[in-house]
């Protein structure tokens, strides 16, 4: 019986890796993009900093679920990854045209500022997912 449930093993384990591997990916690309240093605020205490990158964190996450409970292959995976990852970027670019202080009220502690861009990404997370199953 246990042998038989674990027949999808080999599936689990490439589709984790991969989401493992562009989870990975997001985050450097993200904190990159920012001007302010999440991993370095969040270190020294600053909650804004937290909910911003956890609200970026899941908006990607969602999308990237979803692709992976409706997906043929692991090159669906990656390339919808990819897309969902362009969306999360572009929606913190568009955030911060509208809200150009947004970077630096993150870097103050502001939680009412990160509450809205933790928002906006988990907003556009549920968007892209709904779109990717068609």
């Amino acid at each position: 019986m246990v042998a038989s449930s674990l027949t999808n093993f080999p599936n689990f384990l490439a589709y984790f890796i991969v989401a493992g591997f562009l989870t990975a990916l997001f985050l450097t690309v993200y904190t990159r993009i920012t001007p302010h240093r999440e991993i370095a605020l969040i270190r020294e205490g600053n909650v804004a900093a937290a909910i911003a990158l956890n609200g970026g964190l899941l908006g990607f996450m969602i999308p990237l679920a979803s692709v992976i409970a409706h997906s043929a292959s692991l090159v669906d995976l990656a390339v919808w990854g990819v897309i969902a990852m362009i969306v999360q970027l572009g929606g913190f670019l568009i955030a911060r045209l509208l809200m150009p202080h947004l970077p630096q009220a993150v870097s103050d502690g502001r939680v009412s500022d990160a509450a809205f861009l933790a928002g906006l990404s988990v907003s556009l997370g549920l968007v892209s997912a709904a779109c990717m199953v068609g």
